[in-house]
């Protein structure tokens, strides 16, 4: 039993001795630090587009339904006189315009509404629009005149009217002038409309017709109208017929009129009102 438990012993002695004898473990190498990843190389800058930016956009309203100054062409858009002077505005302006039709009771409405920022529609000026809207500049003006039988000697001043039939249509600004003007001195006969007052003349119930000249001009030259001419001079009278058609602009839009007003007086000094206004009518309106 000694020797077992001294041959234990020495065993025991001879493990100890061993183990001091063997080298300790090696450490674990360190890693090595992580590399901050590459960035993605730059993509090169996209090209500078040539155009310089729209300062700002607006909505442009009109009817189109007033030919030839406003009107839908082929593809339903708005054209017209009216149109191509708001194009040329936007131009100047460096505005990107959308143009859109709407109904005539929505024109004004829509804009205190803000559903559009422009109205070019052949808005006359009057004073409940001056109270309701920050109207523009005037951009055209169709005067007062005479139409009657071609050959007539009725080509100079409306005195050679004297003791003639004149057509008129009743209510309206027309008649208030040749009421103020010929009330002495001619036969003044009034007509639901003009085309009434118009087909009065070509069946010679009168012997001339007094309205817009726009309008006389443009019945003249369709083939019930070729019998007849616009004669005499224009007639403008601010007290009886107006001051003529401005855009209708929101009131406090004041930065936006001064940009509109600017651009049209720009068009009318460059000669650029007259050449459009050219494309659409043998004489001035402004």
């Amino acid at each position: 039993m000694r020797l077992v438990v001294l041959f234990l012993a020495m065993l025991a002695l001879a493990t100890g001795a061993l183990a001091q004898q063997q080298p300790p473990p090696a450490k674990p190498a360190p890693r090595p630090a992580a590399q901050p990843a590459k960035p993605a190389p730059a993509k090169p800058p996209a090209p500078k587009s040539p155009f310089t930016p729209p300062a700002f956009k607006i909505t442009i309203a009109t009817e189109g339904a007033y030919p030839p100054f406003n009107y839908l062409d082929r593809k339903g858009l708005p054209a017209g006189f009216e149109m191509e002077l708001a194009q040329d505005a936007c131009q100047r302006m460096k505005a990107e315009c959308e143009f859109v039709a709407a109904k005539w009771d929505d024109l004004v409405p829509g804009l205190i509404d803000k559903k559009f920022d422009i109205v070019m529609s052949s808005l006359e000026v009057n004073n409940e629009r001056r109270r309701r809207l920050g109207m523009s500049r005037r951009y055209y003006l169709s005067p007062g005149a005479f139409i009657a039988a071609k050959g007539q000697p009725f080509d100079g001043p409306p005195s050679l009217l004297r003791n003639r039939k004149i057509g008129v249509q009743k209510d309206s600004t027309h008649l208030d002038w040749l009421d103020k003007s010929f009330r002495r001195s001619a036969q003044i006969k009034r007509y639901p409309t003009v085309a009434d007052a118009l087909n009065a003349l070509t069946s010679d119930e009168v012997d001339a017709v007094f309205g817009d000249k726009v309008q006389l001009w443009l019945w003249s030259q369709k083939p019930e109208g070729k019998c007849c001419e616009v004669m005499g001079q224009d007639i403008k009278d601010t007290q009886t017929l107006g001051v003529g058609v401005s855009a209708g602009i929101r009131r406090e839009d004041i930065k936006l009129r001064d940009a509109f007003n600017k651009a049209l007086g720009e068009m009318m000094s460059d000669g650029t009102y007259k050449k459009i206004s050219e494309k659409y009518f043998p004489f001035p309106l402004n």
